[in-house]
């Protein structure tokens, strides 16, 4: 690659330093003399990318092993790829400015739906073949992260699939890639090898049979070397499984510029609309002791004056407190700031946050979800109205006086009222703030309700369930604007038409490859960004390709349906899911798996709380 025209389109861009790495921990290896090479892709902007927990951990992993590097690819902007096209400089690494087409696996993270356009993008701009059918060199391109539970929408352009934590699996991978290359096998030989470990999935090795009304009819193998049901990976042991102690420090500004001090893994709650608490069961924690010493080596490392406790509860620790206790013990004397970003009002504790916001005060968030206790038992919140006034009217009179809260609409079984009662709730966190009698001195109250609208993700309750129309959509934020009427509740919304392509996308099968090969034609990409999100041009692709989108989004499935994602085995039993629907249906709540087992079936899978 030409380093002095590389150097020529830096000049002539914004934000040159989403390209140039070199870093502080960056690690640039000798990339001839090193037997297995890994480009990590995150299919979005510098920015978005650098925040990632998971690229943290592989990048540092990956690196720690004498016989790999692994360096960082990141979607260009388009300033940026338009001078890439225009100097005809192809998608490289930061850390060697290598052409990505030349590393030997090119592995992207699956965390979003609308991010899928620009894979495509970046392989084209790699220069490597879209779709694995024609790939014929030693490279191959595999997807790992929470989407892929069903990357059926992007089968035809994976070589395989990592599913579940790949902190083991990909060492693995890796160790079986270098020994396949100095034989000098065919490609189909090591992704038989691969098949056989457990957590990776190969599309190509299982065919797609379809019924005559467009559902899917049967998935089978094709290959002996697969597994019929391919089952995620997990982590049992945190306290022993890697985990950095640097980080990349970037150069310039990203969305979570902090340490990310991830303190366990799954959630106990059984949200019915949440598919991270379903497909990261079960529950595993590090110990107290681990996390202090990870927090000191980071501090010491980055020189970051903030740690967030990353976990998708995080005051559901089992020994937050003293969690919490130890590691102010080691924060406050350095001025680094120590930020919960996920909060219940069932369990919180203003004293723990006037420690934690010492440093630096900040508002509160919260997660209602729904505006009524009848929808709130529908989707399994078990939080009341009770406990969210009991828990405001503490914070205003300890001096907090800005509030978010975050609602969806588009539940399943979700009425007007339950839209009308997201305006209520919020009417009535004011009313608590002008009856408290030590709110903050000189400060106005702001309340700020969000809602999203709801998508039916794979493997969870609520999976068999059809998307709102965008029109009801579009009706009930219509409902919650005119019910607002106190003028401290800002009041915020979420792009309807981007909710619906996720929806497709999300319970998609394999036929939607051919939309997103003609998506990415018509210069489809950064489609979760407003300013490059094409509704018109989407459209059009289904139409063109004879597709109604319709069928994967706004479409009820019964619980006999084969769905795309059938075959595989998160270790959540289908009989579970349809067994909680149905209590859904009752408005029937499911109590906390620590309370006792729910028997969702992710014994099968070992570790943490299920043992």
């Amino acid at each position: 690659m030409g380093i002095e025209m590389l150097n020529k389109a830096l000049n002539e861009i914004q934000k040159p330093a989403r390209y140039i790495g070199g870093e502080i921990n960056s690690i640039a290896k000798d990339f001839a003399k090193t037997p297995c090479r890994v480009a990590f892709c995150f299919p979005d902007v510098y920015d978005i990318g650098m925040s990632h927990l998971g690229m943290k951990i592989l990048y540092h992993m990956l690196n720690n092993e004498n016989d790999c590097l692994c360096e960082r690819v990141f979607a260009p902007w388009s300033d940026m790829e338009e001078k890439m096209r225009e100097y005809d400089i192809p998608l490289y690494s930061l850390e060697t400015k290598t052409p990505v087409k030349e590393f030997d696996l090119i592995g992207f993270t699956l965390q979003y739906e609308m991010s899928y356009t620009n894979i495509l993008n970046m392989l084209e701009l790699a220069g490597v073949p879209l779709l694995a059918k024609d790939r014929t060199d030693t490279t191959f391109v595999c997807f790992g992260g929470p989407c892929s539970y069903n990357c059926e929408p992007l089968a035809d352009f994976a070589d395989f699939v990592m599913l579940g934590a790949g902190e083991e699996v990909f060492v693995e991978v890796k160790d079986k890639y270098i020994e396949w290359k100095k034989r000098g096998g065919s490609r189909l030989e090591f992704l038989e090898e691969i098949a056989r470990l457990e957590g990776i999935y190969v599309p190509s090795f299982y065919d797609v049979i379809y019924n005559e009304d467009n559902t899917v009819k049967e998935i089978k193998r094709n290959n002996e070397n697969a597994a019929e049901k391919p089952r995620k990976r997990i982590i049992k042991d945190m306290d022993s499984v890697y985990f950095p102690d640097r980080l990349v420090i970037p150069f310039s500004e990203i969305v979570h510029d902090r340490i990310p001090l991830e303190i366990f893994r799954g959630c106990t709650r059984g949200c019915r609309f949440c598919q991270a608490g379903f497909i990261y069961r079960p529950v595993r924690e590090k110990s107290v002791e681990k996390l202090k010493e990870q927090a000191i080596k980071l501090i010491e490392n980055t020189g970051y004056e903030e740690i967030s406790l990353t976990s998708l509860s995080s005051s559901d620790y089992s020994e937050f407190n003293r969690l919490a206790d130890e590691l102010l013990e080691i924060t406050e004397p350095k001025m680094v700031n120590l930020a919960l970003p996920s909060l219940r009002v069932d369990n919180f504790s203003v004293d723990l946050m006037k420690r934690i916001q010492k440093v630096r005060k900040s508002g509160l968030t919260f997660a209602p979800e729904a505006g009524t206790q009848r929808l709130r038992d529908i989707i399994n919140k078990n939080v009341t109205e009770e406990q969210l006034l009991n828990t405001v009217n503490i914070a205003f009179s300890n001096g907090w006086s800005t509030i978010k809260l975050y609602y969806m609409i588009g539940l399943p079984l979700e009425t007007m009222d339950d839209v009308r009662g997201i305006a209520d709730m919020a009417s009535k966190v004011v009313d608590v703030y002008n009856k408290c009698e030590h709110k903050g001195k000189n400060k106005g109250l702001k309340v700020t309700v969000s809602t999203s609208t709801f998508v039916p993700k794979p493997f969870t309750p609520f999976q068999w369930d059809a998307q709102d129309f965008e029109e009801t959509v579009i009706e009930k934020q219509n409902e919650l604007k005119q019910t607002i009427k106190r003028k401290q509740i800002t009041y915020n919304w979420h792009e309807s038409k981007v909710s619906f392509l996720e929806a497709v996308f999300a319970r998609g099968d394999r036929r939607l490859c051919n939309v997103l090969l003609k998506a990415h034609e018509k210069g489809c990409r950064f489609d979760s960004w407003d300013e490059f999100f094409d509704y018109d041009v989407w459209m059009q692709v289904f139409d063109e390709c004879g597709i109604d989108p319709h069928f994967y989004a706004t479409r009820k499935r019964e619980f006999e349906e084969v769905l795309p994602w059938s075959h595989i085995d998160v270790g959540i039993s289908e009989k579970y899911l349809i067994s909680e629907r149905n209590k859904a249906e009752q408005g029937i709540t499911t109590r906390d798996c620590r309370e006792g087992c729910t028997g969702c079936g992710a014994t099968v899978l070992g570790g943490g709380d299920c043992v």
